[in-house]
């Protein structure tokens, strides 16, 4: 007799997580819209973070924002997010079946494109919120969603750089 064990298919919760990365994302920039008008900050550690107010009609650090042409800028930038979607959907769709780095890499990153996705359709910007600042360096302004996508970036690096086991 033979028993047939049946793993657990881990791609609803993985897909939930994708979905609260949206809903953070979303709530992040609403409460900053209402909370902290546009072009200022508020200090939470002097010298090192605050909370800001920017819009951002480019790409990632603010590329292409000053472009001549906008609404190309724009179009191209949905159009390249909707293609990633679609690949890290696909993708989450044949890892997920198991709880992996990559895995739950492609749940964040997929939350992450889409809530910037959507700000970008809906709005035609970005808000950005997150200002960091160590010694002289100032990192560009960022969300919640820009959050997700670095750290399942790095996920996705710790998966290919993990010792294999060997068979």
């Amino acid at each position: 007799m033979t028993s047939t064990t049946q793993s657990r298919d881990y791609r609803p919760i993985l897909f939930a997580l994708t979905a609260l990365v949206v809903l953070l994302d979303r709530l992040s920039k609403l409460w900053i819209d209402s909370h902290i008008q546009m072009g200022t900050y508020i200090t939470l550690i002097p010298g090192v973070f605050r909370l800001s107010h920017v819009l951002n009609t480019g790409a990632a650090f603010s590329l292409f924002a000053d472009s001549l042409s906008p609404s190309t800028v724009r179009n191209a930038l949905i159009a390249f997010s909707v293609i990633a979607c679609l690949i890290v959907v696909a993708m989450l769709w044949r890892t997920g079946r198991t709880l992996t780095l990559g895995s739950v890499a492609f749940a964040l990153i997929l939350g992450g494109a889409i809530g910037n996705l959507y700000d970008r359709i809906r709005f035609a910007h970005v808000i950005d919120f997150l200002e960091v600042r160590i010694i002289h360096y100032h990192w560009p302004d960022f969300n919640i969603a820009d959050s997700c996508i670095v750290i399942g970036a790095g996920l996705l690096l710790l998966e290919i750089l993990r010792p294999q086991p060997t068979v």
